[in-house]
Order: C-alpha cells, then structure tokens, then sequence
C-alpha cells in the first residue's frame, strides 16, 4: 500500500467511524438488546472498504468529504446486515466475524436476525433524511434507487442466493463471476456511484469510467477473497480460514487454480486502471486502492 493512500484511508476510518457511531442509535434507548446488538456488529471492526471507495471516489471527483459520510454510512450499514445474515446457521454457519462472535453467537438467532434488518431499514432513513447530503432531491432519490437495486434480488441478496444454489455443484467462469458481480461487487458499484451523485455535474462519461472501474474491482476483491481462503489463516482473516471450500463452494481457485486465480486478479486490476486513463492525478488513490485490494492479506 502506498503511503498516500495508507494515510487517506487511515484518516477515512477514523472519520466513517465517527459518523456510523453517531448515526447508530445508542444501546441505552430501547430497545436495548436490539441496539447493543447494531452497535456491537458494526463499531471497531471491518476494513470499511466500501465507504473507502465512496470517500475516494468523492475525493477524485472534488467532492468534500463531509458531504460523503451518510452514503458512506448507508452503504456501509447494508454490508454489516449482509454479514450478520450470511452468518446466520441457516446460510453459512459461522461464529466468527471480524476477529469476534458473530452477532447470533454473542447475542442470539433471533437479535441476529433483527439486527441486519434493522441496520438494512437504518441505512435507508439515512439516504432519505440525512441533513448532510447536499446533492438535489432527484440525486437523493438517485442514491436511494441505486442503493436499494444494489442490495436487493438483482444485487446482493440475488447473488447470495445463487451462491447458495451453487454449493455442491459444478459452475463455468461466467456463471462464477456473474453471482460475484451480484454478491459482492453491486454493493461495491454502489459505494463509488452513490459518490458520483453527491454532484450535479458529473460528467456522464466520467460516471460511466468510474461504474466501470468499481464492477471491476469488485470482482477482483472477490477473486482475493477466494484466495486468501486458502492462502491465509484464522486469526488474520478473522472469520474461519477455509470455510468456503469446506462447505464446497465454487471458487476462482477452485475453478482456475491458484496461478490462474492470482492471474485474474491481476487482469482485473489492469482493467479497472485502463477506467481511471481519463482522470488525472486526482484518481491515485483510485489506483492505489485497486492494486492493494489484490495485495491485501485480510
């Protein structure tokens, strides 16, 4: 990683963690175990990649930060519910999350359950009523629309129920990479384009450019994911080393082995660069962030 972006992501962190902490209601109102749970799930944890993309998109864009915090912390509030949800027995089964008990195992099935679905609705009031977001009432919209498409049967929650259907089965790369662009990448699209709607004056071919760039980090993240599943450990992943292959899932190692796996990533990587060509200086740490997401080791 470089240093530039070490420091622009170690400033973000503390940043988004300061809003989601303020957005997040407090575990003294009730009801209390509910709101222990939110806070005790999303706080201190999570590499926050995805509001990193939308602070860097925003950042390339000349956006201030301060105008990016609720999208940040929308986006951000999804993913956790993703999480708390896949965790869940009834889809993967774990009971670690981010180097702690996963929230049915610190709380209970049922707190789980309720927590994803009070943090995917929180996200949405945020979008809705956040008096920080300046963009116009239709670009507000914009974010909700995009957000929700993202998150629902044609994003996020599509795409784990391919992942689901898949297991046991055999799958081709493009039928791999299209449950990836739906799991994990919409939401990962979502982060950088909800960034570009916070202004009015994009222009629509640099907004293209950037919607490009994000689906194809998107993937690439995914690819790394896969790989650090066999390559890395317990305690530096912080969730179950090895799970996806033991529960049988289709992989990109699995499908490519790990040369053409780490091949992938990097044919990605290039291609989300090949994105940024029409930007300037002022998407370095666009670039940056692409190569450390196929370098990473968590």
């Amino acid at each position: 990683m470089s240093n530039a972006l070490k420091e622009y992501l170690s400033i973000c962190q503390t940043r988004v963690e300061l809003a989601l902490e303020d957005r997040l209601p407090s575990e003294h109102v009730l009801p209390k175990k509910l709101h222990q749970a939110m806070r005790y799930c999303v706080l201190d944890g999570g590499k926050r990649m995805r509001p990193m993309l939308t602070y860097c998109a925003g950042q390339t864009l000349g956006i201030a930060p301060e105008l990016l915090d609720a999208p940040a912390c929308a986006v951000e509030f999804i993913h956790v519910y993703s999480l708390i949800h896949d965790d869940l027995p009834a889809m993967d089964d774990d009971n670690l999350r981010r180097g702690k008990p996963t929230c049915h195992i610190a709380f209970d099935e049922a707190t789980a359950i309720l927590t994803g679905d009070a943090l995917q609705t929180l996200a949405f009031e945020i979008l809705a009523h956040d008096p920080s977001i300046s963009a116009s009432p239709e670009n507000r919209l914009k974010m909700i629309t995009v957000l929700a498409k993202a998150s629902g049967s044609q994003g996020m929650v599509g795409g784990q129920a391919i992942d689901l259907e898949s297991v046991g089965t055999q799958i081709t790369l493009p039928e791999l990479e299209n449950m990836h662009i739906h799991k994990t990448g919409a939401l990962i699209r979502a982060s950088v384009n909800m960034a570009a709607l916070a202004t009015s004056d994009i222009d629509p071919v640099l907004a293209s450019k950037l919607d490009h760039y994000a689906k194809c980090i998107g993937l690439s993240f995914q690819v790394k994911d896969d790989i650090l599943d066999v390559e890395s450990d317990t305690a530096t992943l912080g969730k179950t080393q090895g799970k996806d292959s033991n529960n049988d899932k289709p992989t990109y190692p699995a499908l490519l082995g790990m040369t053409g796996a780490k091949q992938k990533a990097l044919e990605l990587h290039e291609k989300a660069l090949d994105c940024l060509k029409v930007f300037g200086n002022e998407a370095d740490l666009l670039r940056d962030l692409s190569l450390y997401i196929i370098q990473r080791d968590h």
